[in-house]
C-alpha cells in the first residue's frame, strides 16, 4: 500500500510543484484547499477544509488517515507578511494541526520553515551555528512554531523535519516578487524598477525547492534543514540575467526603488546538510530557472490578453 501524505498550502507556489513530484514517486496524496474545485492533479485527491476550524481540521486529518504530513501553509503575501498579524493565526493554527495530526496517528510531520527565523547579521546562516533572532512577526512566528513543534515531538515520539526555505523563484510565484515582477514588466514592454541590487542572496529554482522537500518528507531526518542553492548571487545580477535573456536591459531602473534601511548585505544558505545526509543536489542552474520561468510567465500573459 503506498504511504499516503497530507499536503497544505497545496495550491501555493511550492506545493503546486510538490503535488506531481509526489504522485511520480508512488505517494497516495491528499490535498487541502480552502476553496472549491481547485487545479486537478492526476492523482490527487482535494478536500477543502478551513485549516483556522479546528473541528474541520479534527475530522479531516482522522478521516484522512495520513502517516506523513508535508504542511506548507501560512500567509505569505509580498510586503504584508512580515509583519501581519495573520502571523499569530497561523502559528496557532499550525500547533493545533500538528497536534490533531498525531493524535489521528500520524508518524511524520515536515513542516515548512524559513531563512526568516535566522539572525540575518551572521550572513550565512548554518543550522548548527547560526542562532535564530528574526526581525519580522513572520520570521518570530515561524521559529516559535519550530520551538514547540521539537519539544512535542520528543514528548509524542513524533517523527519531524523543519526544512528552512531561503529564496525560490519559477513558476506560480506571487506576480509582485522580485523575478515575476521584473519579467512580467519586460514581457509587456514596460520599465522594470527594483533597488540597487548589490543585496547577495540564495535563490533556487521552485522545482528544486520541491524535490527538496519530498526528498527530506521520505526520510526520518530531524530538525532544521536549510533549503538553497548555497551560492551568492547579487540581486543585480539575477535582474541582469533575467533582463538579457529578454533583450530588456537597458528598461532597467536599478535604484529606482529606495533599499530597507535594515537591509542585510548577505543571506547565504550552508546547504551541507542537505547535501551530506540526503545527497540532494539541484537540478536546475540559473539559466535554465530563468528560461522556463519566462516561458511560464509569457503563456501566462499572453492567455491574460496582457503582453504586447
Amino acid at each position: 500500500m503506498a504511504p499516503r501524505v497530507l499536503v497544505t498550502g497545496a495550491t501555493g507556489c511550492i506545493g503546486q510543484h510538490c503535488l506531481p513530484l509526489l504522485v511520480q514517486r508512488g505517494w497516495d496524496v491528499q490535498a487541502v484547499s480552502s476553496k472549491p474545485d481547485p487545479q486537478v492533479v492526476s492523482g490527487v485527491t482535494w478536500h477543502e477544509a478551513d485549516l483556522f476550524d479546528i473541528r474541520r481540521v479534527a475530522t479531516l486529518v482522522s478521516q484522512v488517515g495520513a502517516s506523513h504530513l508535508l504542511h506548507l501553509a501560512w500567509y505569505v503575501v509580498p510586503g504584508k507578511s512580515g509583519s501581519s498579524l495573520e502571523n499569530i493565526r497561523w502559528l496557532q493554527a499550525s500547533l493545533d494541526l500538528v497536534q490533531q495530526f498525531r493524535e489521528a496517528g500520524g508518524h511524520r510531520v515536515v513542516v515548512a520553515g524559513s531563512s526568516f527565523e535566522y539572525d540575518w547579521r551572521y550572513g550565512y546562516c548554518s543550522e548548527g551555528l547560526t542562532p535564530t533572532n528574526p526581525d519580522t512577526l513572520y520570521g518570530a512566528s515561524k521559529d516559535a512554531l519550530r520551538s514547540v513543534l521539537e519539544r512535542y515531538a520528543v514528548q509524542t515520539g513524533l517523527s519531524q523535519a523543519w526544512p528552512r526555505i531561503f529564496f525560490l523563484y519559477g513558476p506560480h510565484e506571487h506576480p509582485d516578487r522580485l523575478v515575476p515582477a521584473i519579467v512580467r514588466a519586460l514581457l509587456r514592454g514596460e520599465v522594470a524598477r527594483c533597488s540597487h541590487g548589490n543585496q547577495i542572496r540564495d535563490y533556487l529554482y521552485v522545482e528544486d525547492v520541491a524535490e527538496a522537500l519530498v526528498t527530506i518528507l521520505e526520510t526520518e531526518s530531524q530538525g532544521p534543514m536549510n533549503i538553497g542553492s548555497g551560492r551568492p548571487i547579487t540581486l543585480r545580477e539575477l535582474v541582469t540575467r533575467a533582463a538579457e535573456k529578454l533583450k530588456g536591459l537597458d528598461r532597467v531602473h536599478f535604484g529606482a526603488i529606495p533599499s530597507r534601511s535594515n537591509d542585510a548585505a548577505l543571506v547565504v544558505a550552508d546547504v551541507g546538510r542537505l547535501s551530506s545526509e540526503l545527497g540532494w543536489k539541484p537540478t536546475f542552474d540559473l539559466d535554465r530557472g530563468l528560461e522556463s520561468t519566462i516561458d511560464w510567465w509569457r503563456q501566462r500573459l499572453e492567455k491574460d490578453g496582457q503582453q504586447p
